[in-house]
């Protein structure tokens, strides 16, 4: 259906061993009715992280991400500008493809879920939850939040509106629709909960999601009236409806994978896989997709990993605040990479995250440009006083502090492992005072461990910054270390990266 190819197989080797340890790792599709925003910059840049770090193991990493491409509101979008939906989708995804290089992302796979295999995939999946017996249709009166794509019931509305979207009034809408049934699968999803105690990771998220199997599941509506609202994939069998847009796209994470075909796809190889999604994703996620998988007779996910939203003093981002802080922006500031590490930082599997562009300067400043810059450009004007060779042993795997945190996906863990790592060395600078010795052997003697240690940053530093850990590599590796200009250079609060350092 779509004439931009989102594709990408630069990473996934084009043949893997059959002993090759495989990872798959997605994460949620962002609607394309807007340009990207930061949550969905920080959820893609922690799952960048994580495949970097799984690859650096050796595993081979599939990591997903895409656009989810039909509904309401996008058809509705499409109406405003007087385009063909298909045109506006087609326009809208290039911003999301273009994140690749904005933010050096390394997937292997982009999906959309107008791409012709994603729309076979879904039909399939349609007809396997039918022969499961869990599709009927009915009428029904339901009120609907146009903004989540989602049905409400009372109990989950503040005052009659959707707290998410409190400025769009609720829709109520009876029609003739077809329901998958969620009530079936309360007992299987509480027993798959009790199975796997980590199936969903972020602070208190598990706990939420079997309180919310717990107080029992309704049927949802899976399809749409298409005379209504045109713009979904056809139900099998029946051409007057359309999938409703949470089945069609939660279809996406094996429809990447090549599923229905099994043997020898990367479904076979990769499946189940790592999901991440933010904390208003979780009911979809961690149950409606989990049932969905039951009912289609296929293995459930492997773990989902949830984090909060990110506010802007103490409040949720809103064009209409005015406190709306674009990514884009960001990386036009800082460069790209300054920016990952930056996102990076952020805690994940948590709470809500409150920041402000002051803050995220204040980060730079204290993190970047005082703490690592500043120690980067100490150590080789040190260095560069000694006349004798060095002879230094770059690190070949990551700290101790870095596995530690990457293996329990804590990003910001890691990222402040490295922090902690420049924080010691400092200590050892102050302590033993190279710069106070004469003698040029005594000099080189006490910096030649303090000199591994932050070789062992710069290794942990390819996570986030690939580019600047290859530039540090570069400049310390050699025999003859020469003094090293500032390369986080300090910025005043409106000020830009000089262009040479925007990597």
């Amino acid at each position: 259906m779509s004439e931009i190819d989102g594709l990408s197989e630069k990473v996934l080797p084009r043949v893997i061993p059959p002993e090759a340890k495989c990872f798959y790792l997605t994460t949620t599709l962002p609607y394309v009715n807007a340009k990207p925003h930061l949550g969905f910059a920080w959820e893609v840049i922690t799952a960048d992280v994580i495949a970097r770090y799984r690859r650096q193991l050796g595993e081979v990493v599939y990591f997903n991400t895409g656009t989810d491409e039909h509904g309401q509101k996008i058809y509705q979008q499409a109406l405003a500008r007087g385009l063909e939906p298909q045109t506006y989708v087609d326009g809208m995804v290039r911003a999301f493809l273009e994140l690749k290089t904005d933010l050096e992302l390394s997937y292997t796979h982009f999906i959309r879920t107008t791409d012709t295999r994603h729309v076979a995939a879904a039909q399939e999946f349609w007809r396997r939850c039918a022969a499961s017996g869990d599709i009927y249709k009915k009428k029904y009166a339901v009120k609907y939040c146009v903004g989540c794509e989602l049905e409400k019931t009372d109990s989950e509305l503040d005052h009659g509106f959707c707290p998410l979207h409190p400025d769009k009034p609720l829709e109520v809408r009876e029609e003739d629709n077809y329901f998958f049934r969620f009530s079936r699968y309360q007992q299987p999803l509480l027993d798959f909960y009790r199975q796997h105690p980590d199936f969903v990771r972020g602070t208190g998220k598990m706990k939420e999601i079997v309180s919310f199997v717990e107080r029992g599941l309704q049927d949802f509506s899976i399809s749409r009236v298409r005379e209504k609202m045109p713009w979904g994939i056809p139900v099998p069998g029946d051409e007057s409806q359309v999938m409703y847009v949470w089945f069609d796209a939660l279809v996406n994470y094996i429809s990447t994978l090549g599923w229905p075909q099994l043997e020898g796809t990367n479904f076979e190889r990769f499946w189940p896989g790592v999901q991440i999604c933010g904390k208003d994703n979780l009911r979809q996620q961690a149950a409606m997709w989990q049932a969905m998988l039951m009912s289609a007779g296929l293995p459930n996910s492997r773990q989902i990993l949830v984090n909060g939203f990110i506010t802007v003093d103490g409040q949720k981002m809103s064009k209409s605040v005015g406190n709306v802080i674009d990514p884009l922006d960001l990386v036009d500031q800082y460069g790209t990479e300054n920016t990952r590490f930056l996102i990076a930082a952020l805690p994940v599997l948590g709470g809500d995250v409150d920041i402000t562009k002051k803050r995220l300067h204040d980060y730079y400043t204290a993190y970047l440009t005082n703490g690592l810059g500043n120690l980067a450009s100490r150590l080789a004007k040190l260095a560069s006083m000694v006349e004798a060779g060095w002879e230094l042993t770059p690190a070949k795997s990551f700290s101790p502090g870095v596995r530690a945190a990457m293996a329990d996906y804590h990003t910001s863990d890691a990222v402040q492992a490295i922090l902690d790592e420049a924080a010691a060395i400092d200590t050892k600078l102050s302590e033993s005072k190279p710069w106070l010795m004469e003698d040029g052997i005594d000099r080189q003697r006490v910096l030649t461990p303090i000199l591994n240690d932050f070789l062992q940053i710069v290794f942990d530093l390819r996570l986030l910054m690939p580019r600047t850990s290859q530039t540090l590599a570069g400049h310390f590796h050699p025999r003859r270390i020469m003094p090293l200009p500032p390369i986080f250079p300090r910025l005043k609060a409106d000020q830009k990266i000089p262009h040479e350092q925007n990597f």
